[in-house]
């Protein structure tokens, strides 16, 4: 085998995260700066989302999806980056030699540090367990978006959509203005998955029912979906007795939630969050192994591509300095997810410069407060009128206020 390519950053993933990342590191002063994408272009899965409302955080307008990652592909560009397609990495150790496979054959490559932005894959029906024959026209939402985004292909007439994740409601008003009827949206929870306002933009503006607490209990047909029964579920998410009823239909939609890509992240031995399903990190966006960083919807997932892109400019940075100096603060602060929110990110800090924290709450919430303490004092009160699990909650926290903390402890909670 050739002798390994010296880099001083390699990010492997060419989503939004990536190319963010890998843009950011060069201009930060890595001499050498890789990004390996498996897929023959980089953009991930903005590629196939055409529809605007991208970039309004970072750029005051908003964009497309592959408007928004033309901006990112022409940076990487300008920077001279080195982009290497449809390149698959098999292998990464925790003193960070990566393997590849590609059209060269097996390539071996030595970062001085590694940014993981592997992004996340959806669910299917198979990790959902769903009852039933195996007819064709049963998709993930990703699945038929690229088909008519990409491709210009129909995948159906008339459509269940099972769940209402962000992708789902948007693909439901995809369908209707191409023509197709989508009869209904059916979510297993007692509250919706996406954001309120794809709730209205998507399904209240053009009459589609959305059916809280119901799920699929049984999909029908031999060669092809000829319909599936929908039934409610209980509190412990049993299906209830006697709500059976059937729904015609050809085609069956899953937007039934999205698993981070964490398999090189767990094989180098970072320590994970059973919150977030991702590694856990400092505010520089370390894990528990020196030299691996990690970023966008690997680490945690995001509703708004905005916030993971800002959240990986900082990690190319950060990686750069690594690679350059071996050398970053440490994390002397520990972060803890007090009343009402499912947890807080970064997991510690260093206190040394002010700190985005994102974090994501057990329920709707409305007039109420992200608050911070440290021995039983408020560090930073901020009045939120609506908060939802399906929406990111994002708060700066600015330097001086980490030089009351009492015991390297911070709790984040929500409070009246």
């Amino acid at each position: 085998m050739a002798r390994p390519e010296i880099v001083d950053v390699a990010v492997i993933g060419g989503g939004p995260a990536g190319l963010a990342a890998a843009a950011e590191a060069k201009g930060a002063g890595a001499s050498r700066v890789i990004m390996l994408e498996r897929d023959d272009r980089v953009g991930g899965i903005l590629n196939q989302q055409v529809h605007d409302g991208f970039g309004t955080k970072v750029f005051k307008e908003a964009l497309t999806g592959p408007e928004y990652a033309a901006i990112y592909e022409d940076r990487v560009n300008e920077r001279e980056v080195e982009t290497w397609l449809k390149t698959t990495v098999t292998n990464l150790t925790p003193d960070r030699l990566i393997t590849v496979r590609n059209d060269k054959g097996i390539q071996t490559i030595e970062a001085g540090s590694v940014i993981l932005a592997t992004g996340c894959r959806e669910r299917t029906r198979g990790a959902i367990g769903t009852a039933g024959t195996r007819p064709a026209g049963v998709y993930t939402a990703g699945a038929v978006q690229n088909y008519m985004n990409v491709r210009n292909l129909a995948v159906g007439r008339k459509v269940v959509i099972l769940g209402s994740g962000d992708i789902g409601l948007i693909m439901a008003r995809r369908l209707t203005l191409e023509g197709a009827d989508v009869v209904c949206v059916a979510e297993i929870l007692p509250q919706p998955s996406g954001i309120a306002g794809n709730l209205v933009r998507c399904l209240e503006d053009f009459g589609i029912p959305l059916y809280l607490s119901t799920t699929v209990s049984e999909i029908h047909g031999k060669e092809r979906v000829t319909g599936v029964t929908l039934a409610s579920v209980g509190a412990k998410m049993g299906e209830v007795k006697g709500t059976r009823r059937f729904v015609e239909c050809d085609t069956l939609l899953l937007s039934v939630g999205l698993i981070p890509e964490t398999e090189l992240v767990v094989g180098v031995g970072a320590s994970m969050s059973p919150a977030t399903n991702g590694a856990i990190v400092d505010d520089s966006f370390r894990t528990s192994i020196p030299g691996i960083f990690s970023c966008g919807n690997v680490l945690q997932v995001h509703d708004v591509v905005d916030y993971a892109t800002l959240e990986s400019e900082k990690t190319g940075i950060a990686a750069a300095i690594w690679a350059m100096t071996g050398k970053l603060p440490e994390p002397v602060i520990n972060m803890k997810a007090g009343a009402g929110l499912r947890y807080v990110l970064p997991a510690t800090i260093s206190g040394e410069d002010a700190v985005d924290f994102t974090m994501r709450p057990w329920k709707e919430e409305h007039d109420k407060s992200v608050v911070f303490k440290s021995g039983g004092e408020v560090l930073r009160r901020l009045k939120m009128p609506h908060m939802e699990p399906a929406g990111m909650i994002r708060v700066r926290v600015g330097k001086g206020r980490f030089n009351r903390v009492v015991d390297n402890q911070i709790t984040a909670e929500i409070e009246e």
